[in-house]
């Protein structure tokens, strides 16, 4: 599925979603990734929700956005809320989705001028 093709200055675009990879600025990730409405793509190592641990929310809580977006995959599933205490007490908020509409609701966000950060899952 194409997505918003346009880009604001400075601003990340997620440009496409497959079911095994995510575009963005024009290029393809084929790994979970972490994208901010500025900065750099991390790359986030977890492959599956079940393998996810609150240590993995790490790199989101220190990016200190407004609201994360999380992408649990082909399909909507939401992580255990003890793994996502961290951010609400930082009050960061948190919407989880399947990641094709992740996608779609962070740029929505990000062209919005939100700091926004996308959390996505991403299966090989």
């Amino acid at each position: 599925m194409k997505l918003h093709a346009d880009r604001a200055e400075g601003v990340n675009v997620i440009n496409a979603c497959t079911v095994d990879a995510v575009s963005v600025n024009g290029e393809s990730y084929a790994h979970s990734i972490l994208v901010s409405h500025v900065g750099p793509v991390q790359a986030w190592p977890v492959a599956r929700l079940d393998d996810l641990q609150e240590a993995h929310f790490a790199d989101i809580l220190a990016a200190a956005p407004e609201v994360v977006i999380f992408g649990s995959g082909p399909r909507l599933r939401f992580p255990h809320p003890s793994l996502l205490r961290s951010l609400m007490a930082a009050r960061i908020g948190v919407e989880t989705m399947d990641t094709a509409a992740a996608c779609r609701t962070y740029n929505v966000l990000a062209a919005e001028g939100r700091r926004v950060m996308a959390a996505l899952l991403v299966h090989p």
